[in-house]
């Protein structure tokens, strides 16, 4: 699968774009931007593009009117197949974000019981009691997400209602040859419905990409042979910036033996999570961070460790923004990239993940750990790396059999010899490439 030795990058479109907020109507082509960051996307070794909601909605996206048309907001079907286009011939792949858990109140099939109530041919795409009200008083109830009565719950149950979905997808595919999909709330989904989504979208393109959005519990229910590739990884997301603020390198070190260890109890070993430092709904890591010196090393965790690394977008020159200050601060518009020693970090630690089968497929086992220092391993049939940080202010030698006596540094490109002990500077990620 293509996606397992990629670096994600995310773009929430309607921020970065600077559309504005609810939807006024007016069609502008603001997607083109995305064109814009190509070369910036290259430089950082970017090879695939997950996109937050490009379809038309009420407001942020999540609340979609139509499954079938890019937010005019964001420009026009064929203005974003050109994106898709122009993506696919600088090797960068396409991933849309799959909102099929709701709708918003605009969405057309609503707006249709609204109008017609019990004669309403869709009366049955929700789920509705027409004896009772609801919070914006349409004369009937209906469940919303989690209480969000703007977004109205779609019932995967009903075949037509998967069917429309399924019929969407295909023509995402012909439109703007998609490469895969991010699963909204997948926690939230019905399992049939991801069972067939999966079987359609294998047939419908070769090594087609589902991750799913899955927050706490065993992604394993999810995460197989039968429904998704991969889910969002955000038991380890809590586990890298805690470490980090605690300076205690234990916490996202059993998690990712948890994960990933020898053991035969490891709950995803030869699975690919989708990683991640931050995204569209948390706090960007440069402002989570006690301490600005850890922000490198996180990002060489991030990786490090097995699964997929994802990048949100102005996080990579440290861009800062607060949950609590609203998602718009999350989700703002960059008039243009930055570069920064920040960024030209990320891309050389890309380079070397993507050119790593040990990175990009290893086992994972810990071999040296403090509350300051972890060094854990990597290892294919073919290739074993060492992955070595140190969150210290102070250097550290640390004495371990590495099995061999000479590495190649990925990063800098240098030769460690391990003869005597392996020093690690201050603030330092290094990523030890072991002789056979």
């Amino acid at each position: 699968m293509w996606a397992y030795q990629s670096v994600f990058y995310q773009i929430y479109p309607l921020g970065f774009c600077n559309a504005p907020f609810p939807n006024d109507d007016q069609p502008v082509n603001r997607i083109q931007k995305v064109c814009d960051w190509i070369t910036h996307l290259k430089q950082l070794q970017i090879n695939a593009i997950y996109f937050s909601p490009i379809f038309e909605s009420d407001s942020h996206g999540y609340d979609t009117r139509d499954f079938k048309k890019v937010d005019c907001r964001l420009g026009t079907n064929q203005e974003f197949a050109q994106v898709c286009k122009t993506l696919h011939q600088n090797d960068i792949r396409v991933v849309l974000d799959g909102v099929f858990n709701h709708v918003g109140r605009g969405f057309w099939a609503f707006q249709d019981v609204l109008k017609n109530r019990e004669n309403s041919p869709y009366k049955d795409w929700f789920f509705i009691h027409f004896d009772g009200n609801s919070n914006y008083n349409d004369g009937f109830w209906y469940e919303g997400w989690e209480g969000h009565f703007e977004l109205v719950k779609l019932n995967l149950r009903n075949p037509a209602v998967v069917d429309h979905i399924l019929e969407s997808i295909k023509s995402w595919v012909e439109e703007f040859d998609i490469d895969g999909l991010r699963l909204d709330v997948a926690y939230s989904l019905d399992h049939d419905f991801i069972r067939r989504l999966r079987q359609f979208c294998n047939e419908l393109k070769p090594e087609f990409f589902l991750v799913g959005e899955l927050l706490h519990g065993d992604y394993n229910q999810f995460v197989n042979d039968q429904m998704l590739h991969s889910a969002t990884n955000y038991e380890c997301y809590k586990g890298l910036y805690s470490s980090f603020n605690s300076m205690n390198l234990f916490e996202i070190t059993h998690s990712l033996l948890r994960q990933f260890g020898p053991e035969n109890w490891t709950l995803y070993r030869g699975k690919h999570l989708l990683n991640f430092v931050d995204n569209h709904d948390v706090t960007r890591i440069a402002s989570m961070l006690t301490n600005p010196k850890h922000l490198p090393l996180i990002y060489g965790v991030l990786f490090g460790m097995p699964g997929i690394p994802c990048i949100y977008y102005g996080s990579e020159w440290g861009a800062e923004g607060l949950k609590q200050n609203g998602d718009p601060t999350l989700r703002p518009s960059f008039s243009e990239p930055q570069n920064n020693e920040l960024t030209k970090w990320i891309a050389t630690l890309s380079d070397a993940h993507q050119n790593s089968k040990a990175l990009c497929y290893g086992d994972f086992r810990s071999i040296v750990l403090t509350n300051h220092q972890v060094i854990f391993e990597r290892k294919t049939d073919e290739e074993r790396v060492l992955v070595a940080v140190n969150a210290s202010d102070q250097p550290y030698v640390a004495h371990f059999d590495a099995g061999c006596g000479l590495a190649n540094e990925l990063i800098s490109g240098t030769t460690h010899d391990f003869g005597g002990g392996s020093t690690l500077p201050p603030y330092s990620v290094q990523y030890w490439k072991m002789e056979k």
